[in-house]
């Protein structure tokens, strides 16, 4: 059986995050289905996968890989429900949008997470 270390998984992540950047969405979400299927329970690879659909403008495909997997295997994560928000504001759809904006910006856990829904909430 082939194993995956935290090092190498941490080494995919960030190759996906730089093919996100430089607009290879499909070289991303092989390599972050590859990290999912060994990494299932690493929320840093939801937020990538999210990262990479927004990216891609595929904001409705988003919303609903946060809502049917993403928060489904990381319910409390502030960062996945601030990328909600996000895709959902991209869509025009702000109402929708300040739940989970004000539920990620009210979690102290996550300071990055909290600034990115109370910046989204601001503007």
């Amino acid at each position: 059986m082939f194993d995956l270390s935290e090092e190498e998984a941490r080494l995919l992540l960030n190759v996906a995050l730089m093919a996100t950047g430089r607009n290879r969405f499909q070289s991303a979400a092989r390599i972050l289905a590859v990290l999912e299927r060994f990494r299932p329970d690493q929320v840093s690879i939801a937020n990538a996968k999210a990262i990479a659909l927004i990216s891609a403008l595929k904001f409705a495909e988003a919303v609903d890989y946060i809502d049917t997997e993403g928060l489904v295997r990381f319910p409390e994560s502030a960062m996945l429900k601030a990328f909600k928000g996000m895709a959902l504001l991209r869509m025009d759809r702000r109402a929708e949008a300040e739940a989970p904006l004000r539920d990620a910006a009210s979690q102290t856990d996550d300071p990055a997470a909290a600034k990115l829904a109370g910046d989204l909430l601001d503007g």
